[in-house]
């Protein structure tokens, strides 16, 4: 990760980890029912499901994590992502059409929120940046508001 982008609040990791839980449940009971319904050799599901799930909760969620980072400058926000499809994104602030800051349930529970920008065009249109503390996407999305607002002055 370069070292001028500003990390996601670590609380985030922990919402990745529920995330990953969640899902692996979901992989463990689908691996538990084909061991039960199939009449072939004991572990041929649940083996490989174990292994992905370990996968899920605690390697792919710190990963996830410390590939995740943005920038947020005067006239733009750039946010970088990816372990092994990398992705970095700049968006100028006065191409900003829309707003959001949202919370799940989960990421409410931990204070944290999601900072959702539209912009003008197809490609990219909305970018999301989630892991902020909330207090820090309200700020932001204040800031972007503000600039918006003496753009059009």
């Amino acid at each position: 990760m370069e070292t001028d982008l500003t990390l996601l609040d670590p609380r985030f990791r922990s919402v990745l980890r529920i995330e990953g839980t969640i899902r692996a449940m979901i992989l463990l009971a689908g691996a538990v029912a084909a061991e039960i319904l199939t009449p072939i050799w004991p572990g041929t599901f649940l083996i490989p499901a174990v292994l992905v799930a370990v996968w899920l909760v605690f390697i792919a969620p710190m990963r996830r994590f410390a590939r995740w980072g943005y920038q947020f400058g005067s006239d733009q926000l750039r946010i970088a992502r990816g372990y092994l499809f990398h992705s970095d994104t700049v968006v100028p602030l006065g191409r900003i059409q829309h707003i959001d800051v949202r919370q799940g349930p989960i990421m409410r529970r931990y204070g944290l929120a999601e900072l959702r920008v539209h912009t003008a065009g197809n490609h990219n249109a909305s970018v999301n940046l989630p892991g902020l503390a909330h207090e820090d996407a309200l700020a932001m999305r204040e800031s972007i508001r503000l600039h918006i607002r003496q753009a059009q002055v």
